[in-house]
């Protein structure tokens, strides 16, 4: 796909529309991952050098070197060594910065899980493109953008074409939650984690003592320090925090319903 075409696409304009935005995601994140990284990492770096200086360069060059780390140091937020669709759009000049907006909208994972909440009417784990292009055009407005019907449905099909990769219209809550600032993006933090449907219902079942079908902070609280404690993955008491409120943004005054916690914590919601 990276070497598909000589030119890759749009990185000589002075800005991109969020269309071209994506059709530059796709043309570097070539094995379709979420991460643009190793030779991928390279590639673009040499391509947006040669497109900002109208030259060749020589990726074997130490000057090639030096500058990819400190290109790197610049825009690779959380410094895992590759760039993520946030990172990227801290990059590029973009039109008309969807990406952006979204932050002012949702600036901290919690507001995201709130925001998802409101837009996922249905509770069926995704948002499918009816309730999306709600949910984009009370982004665009709380961001003060100017919209158009035209602009809305083009921001609509975008991020339907970043993140729908089985074409059936909709969108999972991790899906969208790329479009965070990586350190805001906690859902990155139970990819190692996530549990099948069997194992879901039995940790549900264990931490709701009394039956009810929900389960509320304190119990949240302890289920997730059993579940890193478990996978050995390090959580300190502020992360934790965090979690935990992000989480109970999905919840109803107070009450986790076991459908709610398993859109974090299943790598697919039960049907």
């Amino acid at each position: 796909m990276a070497n598909k075409a000589q030119q890759p696409p749009h990185l000589h304009l002075a800005e991109v529309t969020a269309s071209q935005f994506i059709d530059i995601w796709k043309h570097f994140d070539a094995d379709g991952n979420g991460y643009i990284e190793g030779k991928e990492l390279e590639n673009f770096f040499r391509e947006l050098e040669m497109a900002r200086r109208g030259a060749g360069v020589d990726p074997t060059n130490p000057t090639f070197r030096e500058k990819m780390k400190e290109f790197m140091q610049k825009f690779d937020k959380n410094k895992d060594g590759r760039i993520e669709m946030s990172e990227l759009a801290q990059i590029l000049p973009t039109e008309e910065n969807f990406l952006l907006c979204f932050r002012q909208f949702v600036s901290s994972s919690a507001e995201f899980m709130a925001a998802w909440r409101r837009y996922d009417t249905d509770r069926s784990g995704y948002i499918e493109a009816n309730e999306l292009k709600g949910f984009l055009s009370d982004l665009l407005e709380k961001a003060n953008r100017h919209y158009d019907d035209q602009k809305l449905q083009e921001y609509t099909q975008t991020i339907l074409r970043m993140f729908d990769l089985n074409g059936d219209g909709k969108l999972g809550l991790s899906e969208m939650a790329r479009l965070l600032p990586v350190q805001e993006n906690f859902l990155l933090n139970f990819q190692g984690v996530k549990l099948n449907s069997e194992q879901f219902n039995a940790i549900f079942t264990f931490y709701d003592k009394d039956g009810n079908g929900y389960i509320d902070e304190q119990e949240l609280d302890a289920l997730l320090r059993d579940l890193f404690q478990k996978n050995k993955k390090e959580v300190d008491v502020k992360s934790l925090t965090g979690y935990k409120q992000s989480i109970m943004s999905l919840s109803d005054g107070g009450k986790l319903y076991r459908g709610e916690l398993e859109i974090v914590l299943c790598k697919e919601p039960i049907v």
